[in-house]
C-alpha cells in the first residue's frame, strides 16, 4: 500500500489524492475498527504474510492520522488539504500566466459553477477540490455500478484535464526544488 500510494504521489499528485480519499473511505466503511480491516481488507492482498504486515501497519497508521485529526466521520488528512492548496497555488499562478491553462480552465469553469449551484450554499472549498471531488465522485459511482451520465463525464473529463496540468506542474516544480 505504502509504495502503492508512494509512487502515485510521486508521479501524480492528483492521482495519489483521489487514491488517498479512497483510503479514508474504505477505513470509514470499516468505522476505523483495525480487526475488520485486517480481515476484510488486508487478509485479501495475495502477498507473502512479510507484505501483509507492512500493508496492515500503512492501514493503521493511516487510521491512527485520521483518529488523530478527527476524520472517523467525514473529512480529509490535513497533508492532503494541504496538497490540495499547493495544487490552487499552481492553478492560480498558471490561470495568469498560460492561455492554454485558462482555455482548459473555461471548458471547466461551468461544471465548476454547476457543482456550487448544486452544493445549495454548503462549502465545497476551492476550486481544484470541487475538481477532485467530480473525478472522485465518478469513480464512486463506477465502483458502486450506477449509471454514470454523460453530463458526469463531461465534467470529470474537464475536471481530469485540469488536475492532470496541475499535477504535471506540481511534479516539475517539486523536481526543481529538490535540485
Amino acid at each position: 500500500m505504502q509504495s502503492v500510494a508512494e509512487n502515485k504521489k510521486s508521479n501524480n499528485i492528483a492521482e495519489y489524492i483521489i487514491y488517498m480519499y479512497q483510503m479514508e473511505d474504505l477505513i470509514r466503511s470499516y468505522q476505523g475498527n483495525p480487526d475488520e480491516i485486517k480481515t476484510y481488507v488486508v487478509s485479501k492482498y495475495p502477498v507473502s504474510e512479510k507484505e501483509k504486515a507492512e500493508i496492515t501497519d500503512w492501514y493503521l497508521d493511516l487510521l491512527e492520522k485520521m483518529k488523530a485529526q478527527d476524520l472517523l466521520e467525514k473529512g480529509h488528512l490535513q497533508e492532503l488539504n494541504a496538497l490540495v492548496e499547493g495544487l490552487a497555488q499552481i492553478h492560480w499562478q498558471l490561470l495568469k500566466s498560460d492561455g492554454q491553462y485558462f482555455e482548459m480552465y473555461n471548458t471547466a469553469k461551468p461544471f465548476i459553477l454547476e457543482a456550487v449551484l448544486q452544493a445549495e450554499g454548503e462549502d465545497l472549498g476551492n476550486e481544484i477540490q470541487i475538481c477532485l471531488n467530480g473525478v472522485y465522485g465518478l469513480l464512486l459511482c463506477r465502483l458502486l455500478g450506477k449509471k454514470v451520465s454523460d453530463e458526469q463525464l463531461k465534467s470529470a473529463a474537464a475536471f481530469g484535464n485540469i488536475l492532470s496540468t496541475l499535477s504535471y506542474h506540481y511534479k516539475v516544480k517539486n523536481r526543481i526544488s529538490k535540485n
